[in-house]
């Protein structure tokens, strides 16, 4: 760790050297950062001060390492506080190594048809009774976007059961959950016998659900396989083939709407390939069913807006691409919206298919796994 500290010569902005890689941070970051129990709350850790509170000609009049920790007077006020060095060096943000666009979240994993061999998969009294068996099967949706159920007794509303591990449901215009079985007139093409190309659900919402789940009561009709694909692989593989193309899918915005039940009328516009700010892969859009009118796009980049759309859409059905498996009365599987797409094969009429679905949010599996980890390191 580092053990030596000095200061530029206007004291607004601090330098971390001897020990570690050298770090710089501004002093207007270290005040609004500061840990003391006047500017966090102690019990919640929510900040108790604004930008408002912060001197507008702050600056660093004396600054030490001792005991672990990074000790700094502020001027003019001559306000003290005190960082463990750990905690600053977690929070480094002095880095010159700049992501490439399209990179993964922290914790993520892509995977393709290699993983049917190591699906992961958790027992509902496992996950019910263990909280280290929980934090393992959280921790596996975080890094793959999905995994299965067993163990589940197969009664209606038992997929709720799934979603008190770690949240809420999201309740919709579909309901708290909804049947897929085939059904005449059908208000939505995935309560047919039809196979559907691997998607991702209701990209017409803004936002989106984040989770969803899916589980069996009855599957005795032939076919009616489930695949997943991971929509972050399929979008890399797109950019090392065709970085024009990734960018052009990622550059402008897709339309979605849904109407298919009375009083609906659900509109999203947003990219197929959705990055944050710094080029991070955050949420992949793909639904061929509920695709709008593209306006967006300009006419001198559309035909290649188009080859690039086709490309990410034959990727996608590629079988290298798919983990693929046949859910059994009491099994049940939850994607992360926003990057699995999922997909089934088409079922004859003989025997009975019978799932049901909700939708939850991530930031509730996410805080539930990151109190998991804190709890059990």
């Amino acid at each position: 760790m580092w053990r030596e500290v000095e200061l530029s010569e206007d004291g607004t902005v601090l330098r971390l050297h001897d020990g570690a890689p050298d770090a710089r941070f501004h002093a207007v970051w270290l005040r609004d950062n500061a840990l003391d129990p006047a500017t966090r709350d102690a019990g919640n850790g929510q900040r108790l001060i604004t930008l408002a509170d912060i001197l507008a000609d702050l600056s660093i009049s004396a600054a030490r390492i001792g005991e672990g920790q990074l000790h700094v007077t502020f001027g003019p006020d001559g306000k003290a506080c005190a960082w463990p060095l750990r905690w600053l060096h977690d929070h480094v943000y002095d880095r010159d190594d700049q992501p490439e666009t399209g990179h993964l979240p922290a914790h993520a994993t892509t995977w393709d048809s290699a993983l049917n061999t190591a699906i992961p998969t958790g027992d509902l009294g496992q996950l019910q009774t263990y909280e280290t068996a929980r934090r393992d099967w959280l921790a596996a949706i975080r890094r793959y976007g999905f995994a299965k159920v067993t163990g589940m007794t197969p009664r209606e509303g038992g997929l709720f059961d799934i979603v008190d591990l770690f949240g809420y449901v999201r309740e919709t215009n579909y309901g708290r959950l909804f049947e897929v079985r085939t059904e005449v007139n059908p208000v939505n093409l995935a309560y047919t016998g039809l196979g559907l190309q691997a998607h991702t659900d209701n990209p017409y919402r803004d936002p989106v659900p984040t989770l969803q789940v899916l589980a069996c009561l009855e599957n005795s009709a032939k076919g009616g396989e489930n695949m997943v694909v991971d929509g972050f692989a399929a979008a890399l593989r797109l950019r090392g083939e065709n970085p024009r193309g990734f960018a052009l899918l990622a550059g402008y915005p897709m339309r979605f709407s849904y109407s298919g039940s009375a009083g609906v009328a659900l509109q999203s516009r947003r990219p197929i390939i959705d990055l944050s700010p710094d080029g991070q892969l955050q949420c992949i859009r793909f639904n061929a069913r509920s695709a709008a009118p593209c306006i967006d796009v300009p006419f001198a980049d559309m035909a290649d807006w188009y080859t690039a759309y086709r490309r990410l859409s034959d990727i996608i059905d590629d079988t290298a691409m798919e983990v693929q498996f046949k859910l059994s009365p009491g099994e049940a599987f939850i994607v992360d919206n926003t990057r699995v797409l999922h997909a089934r094969k088409g079922y004859s009429g003989a025997g009975n298919r019978w799932l049901q679905g909700c939708y939850a949010d991530k930031d509730g599996l996410l805080s539930t796994l990151v109190s998991l980890e804190a709890s059990h390191a």
